[in-house]
């Protein structure tokens, strides 16, 4: 967006993140101090759809909330003609800066606006038509950072604010990947690991480790893109209890396909392979280590007819529900990760699912033994009479 002067007589907006107004320097509407009330509600209507204008139950809907007014019109002026005070507080010239004209509201284009929300559509539409590559790549990162969050993403609520969020999403998730399929093309692979980590901070959870993993596995910075892997698998399944998408594990699949060790004896392969010694109990393991582990034993069972169960421990409050209490989490999942491993045998393996919610492959079992198991798990976890327990659910593969 263009850079905010003194001495500069255009009324700047952002929509992306917060909304904020700034008129020849000064800040009419923080970020910071964002409160949802009629000006800024106004404010957003009356500059988003500037050329478009607005209709007076748009703005009763915003305004008002949908409540019965005595009489509307006078309503909706008093709230314009607060306004109108207020921005010629910050120094904006004394005008009626809100035009009524066949049915709708319209800004004043004496004071031009500009937004944010435009200027990001502006970069897209002449990146879509140029045919330099290079250039086409430098707009399509320029309007990627005017995007500094979803569109009014503090305030969905309101139908038209639903509407542009979703919209703008969309076309914020449609520019990042054509730009990352350009930057793979062109072998620009520092430009595109900055791509992938700033979408990931704008949209958490959604998906975009997968764009910096590419550009780790295309630059060969292998130990980066497993670390990666490994901190969003944490991050996915811990903070959120969902499991990242397919393509991070198709990318993990194809590193470890492309990963070559120098050349080695058998002997010397076995012995690198080998576990420490002096682990006892339960193989504990990563997600994508289990998620490999399962699958191979799932094909394994297939021919030699051994009884395999999956079991889930999960801790439940005194009521019997998912118990969701940081605190309280953070003291007993590692004290249920501790009884499970003791309790299970060496051939059993188990991977830590979530804060609270362990998997357990129960190797060449029986159901009746799952019980048992589960009934020794209690007895190490549960201590001085507390009401906090575990509940299983256990699968055959």
């Amino acid at each position: 967006m263009s850079e905010i002067r003194e001495n500069d007589d255009r009324l700047y907006v952002t929509f992306f993140g917060s909304f904020s107004m700034t008129y020849n320097g000064k800040t009419i509407t923080d970020k910071a101090k964002n409160n949802e009330n009629q000006f800024n509600y106004l404010m957003q209507l009356m500059t988003h759809f500037r050329k478009e204008g607005v209709g007076k139950n748009v703005l009763l809907n915003a305004l008002f909330s949908g409540r019965d007014l005595h009489n509307p019109n006078h309503a909706i002026h008093s709230v314009m003609y607060n306004a109108k005070k207020r921005l010629e507080s910050y120094g904006l010239p004394k005008l009626n800066y809100f035009v009524a004209r066949e049915g709708k509201y319209y800004w004043n284009e004496k004071v031009e606006v500009v937004e944010d929300v435009k200027v990001f559509d502006d970069l897209i539409a002449m990146a879509d038509k140029e045919e330099d590559e290079d250039y086409k790549i430098s707009l399509y990162e320029e309007a990627i950072y005017v995007y500094q969050g979803d569109f009014l993403e503090n305030q969905i609520g309101l139908n038209w604010i639903t509407k542009e969020n979703w919209r703008y999403r969309k076309v914020f998730v449609e520019t990042v990947n054509k730009l990352a399929r350009l930057l793979s093309e062109k072998g620009h692979y520092d430009t595109m690991e900055r791509l992938g980590l700033y979408a990931s901070r704008i949209q958490p959870f959604s998906d975009w480790e997968t764009v910096t993993m590419e550009a780790y596995i295309a630059a060969g910075r292998f130990e980066e893109a497993y670390k990666l892997f490994d901190d969003t698998i944490e991050m996915y399944l811990h903070q959120q209890g969902i499991k990242p998408s397919n393509r991070m594990f198709e990318l993990i699949d194809r590193l470890g396909r492309q990963f070559e060790h120098t050349s080695g004896s058998l002997n010397e392969i076995q012995d690198h392979l080998k576990e420490e010694e002096g682990n006892r109990g339960g193989y504990v393991c990563s997600y994508p280590v289990f998620h490999g582990i399962y699958q191979a034993i799932a094909r394994i069972s297939e021919r030699s007819g051994q009884m395999i169960y999956l079991m889930l421990c999960t801790i439940v409050d005194t009521k019997g529900n998912v118990l969701t209490k940081a605190d309280k989490l953070d003291e007993l999942s590692p004290r249920l990760e501790e009884a499970i491993r003791s309790t299970i045998r060496r051939s059993d393996i188990m991977n830590k699912y979530n804060k609270g919610q362990y998997l357990v492959l129960l190797m060449n079992t029986t159901m009746e033994n799952c019980r048992i198991i589960q009934k020794r798990i209690d007895e190490k976890f549960m201590i001085n009479r507390q009401r906090i327990s575990v509940r299983y659910y256990v699968n055959p593969l």
